[in-house]
């Protein structure tokens, strides 16, 4: 990645700031009623207030949390090889809900990430999986230097603005509408300023709570597990804790 691309996806990231609100309400626990026990667990997918995804059962003995960033290598090889695994042994049998809560790497995870929020919650567990199983593809053109002119004019709009311009600029726009998102709801993810203020959240819950120095981050139960980035480093700290 060029210098000059690296300082606009820096400032991207920076300008998060801006949205972040002024105080923040916690948010009250949720104890929901004991399902039947046919529930099929795959299916029970919903928003927490935090600003991830969970997948599972809510009253799962061991309550698995990821931090990951879209753009990071390590994060897309966990979710090829781990989650599989974890779904169909630890989630489908209700022993383990599984919550990823998206992490802002560097400039380049705002656009994508915004757009997972934008989503129901079935939907962005699916995108999830397809920005990381095409990782390689809608990366590539973040690769390539910004050119001076189009720095300008992307650094004259508003700043939720320049979101969408620099992520349109990558072609990530032309991604998303093979996966049926229009240019208009693409405009709207991406610029989105309480989806903006929500990643900005997660990013600073999960530095000052969870110490978080590297992702894939994982914790378990509220604990950060730390040494653990791999599927094959998860599974003990998860059968640990069953």
């Amino acid at each position: 990645m060029s210098r000059r691309h690296r300082f606009t996806a820096a400032a991207l990231i920076a300008l998060t700031a801006s949205f972040v609100p002024a105080a923040i309400t916690a948010a009250r626990a949720v104890h929901p009623a004991p399902a039947p026990a046919t529930v099929n667990w795959l299916d029970v997918v919903v928003a927490t207030p935090e600003g991830g995804f969970r997948q599972g059962n809510p009253n799962a003995k061991v309550k698995l949390l990821e931090f990951g960033a879209l753009t990071c290598p390590h994060c897309a090889a966990f979710a090829r090889e781990g989650v599989p695994v974890l779904r169909a042994k630890y989630i489908a049998t209700g022993k383990v809900s599984y919550e990823y809560r998206p992490f802002l790497l560097n400039g380049v995870d705002l656009a994508p990430a915004l757009l997972v929020l934008c989503q129901p919650p079935a939907a962005a567990i699916k995108l999830i999986e397809s920005l990381y199983d095409q990782q390689q593809v809608w990366l590539e053109p973040f690769r390539k230097p910004v050119p001076d002119d189009v720095q300008k004019k992307m650094a004259a709009l508003p700043p939720e603005q320049q979101i969408t311009a620099f992520a349109a600029n990558g072609g990530l726009d032309g991604f998303m509408r093979t996966r049926g998102v229009t240019r208009a709801e693409f405009n709207t993810c991406t610029s989105d300023k309480f989806g903006i203020a929500k990643l900005n959240g997660i990013r600073k819950d999960a530095n000052d709570n969870y110490g978080l120095t590297s992702v894939t981050t994982f914790a378990i139960n509220g604990k950060t597990v730390h040494g653990t980035s791999t599927w094959t480093q998860l599974a003990p700290a998860i059968d640990a804790a069953l």
